[in-house]
């Protein structure tokens, strides 16, 4: 009997793991299928029970679900736990397990443009499911300081209290880390600000920008977001979300399979899909 997988989003229409788990599935010879679901958030309960029911081996959540979907599982992993947020659900024999791969995801990612985080200075953007998955992670990883910029700063307080790892941090408003931008080796942009099709937009104003920074956004439609763009021109290294989600979809399809899959390939397809080449500048 095929087995079936899913992502849960709102929206959804944007997503590339479709193409990519099920290119995967075909390599593998895996009888399988990965479908999109666009979900409400008033719906989200229903739909897990609804997946439930039906037996779906696996499933993927993406924004706004990652962390109002933990109450909803029967069990979650540690690390999820702690970072409050879920991405990747498991079925294990007729129970939902939800794991966070997204941190993981991103520093596998972040590798490839700087070799360690170790005493950078870090301003992340955004204190949702996925900033505080990239959050967590790179706390335990000893960068000198990690600040959260967010609309609601209340919010990025609440983050940072909740990390179980000591790391000195401040909670910002987006107008004070504009001001303060040139102070961070790395800025990392977390919101959905900037994702196609709304791509004119951006999160924060960047004229303070040091020229050193590597600046990351971890949208990858499109390739580059009018932050990157910017970014670039001012002579900072980029990087755009296509790694993260590259590595995240690798992990978490190992949950599922028990399979390492090959990440050039699934790489290669996405940007096959989305048209064009690695838009980044080192």
């Amino acid at each position: 009997m095929k087995k079936l997988f899913a992502v849960l989003g709102d929206p959804i229409g944007h997503s590339m793991s479709p193409i990519m788990h099920n290119d995967l599935f075909s390599y593998y010879e895996i009888d399988a299928a990965y479908h999109p679901f666009q979900v409400k958030n008033e719906d989200l309960k229903t739909a897990i029970q609804g997946l439930k029911t039906i037996g779906i081996s696996g499933f993927n959540v993406t924004v706004p679900h990652k962390s109002s979907i933990i109450p909803l599982l029967d069990d979650v992993d540690n690390l999820a736990k702690q970072i409050g947020a879920v991405n990747t659900v498991v079925n294990e024999d007729g129970k939902l397990v939800g794991y966070n791969t997204d941190g993981l995801g991103f520093l596998r990612g972040l590798t490839a443009y700087i070799p360690s985080i170790v005493d950078r200075k870090v301003l992340i953007i955004g204190a949702g499911g996925a900033a505080r998955a990239i959050y967590f992670t790179l706390a335990y990883n000893k960068p000198r300081v990690i600040d959260l910029a967010n609309r609601t700063v209340g919010k990025a307080e609440e983050l940072i209290k909740a990390c179980p790892v000591m790391v000195e941090s401040r909670a910002l408003s987006l107008e004070d880390a504009s001001n303060h931008l040139k102070d961070y080796d790395v800025i990392i942009q977390t919101t959905t600000i900037g994702m196609s099709p709304n791509s004119s937009e951006q999160p924060i104003v960047i004229a303070n920008l040091n020229h050193q920074a590597l600046v990351c956004d971890i949208i990858y439609n499109p390739l580059e977001t009018k932050l990157l763009k910017e970014a670039k021109q001012k002579g900072a290294s980029t990087q755009n979300g296509l790694d993260m989600f590259i590595y995240q979809g690798a992990l978490a399809f190992e949950k599922w399979t028990g399979i390492s899959p090959d990440v050039q390939r699934m790489k290669e397809n996405v940007l096959k899909q989305l048209g064009g080449t690695q838009n980044v500048n080192r």
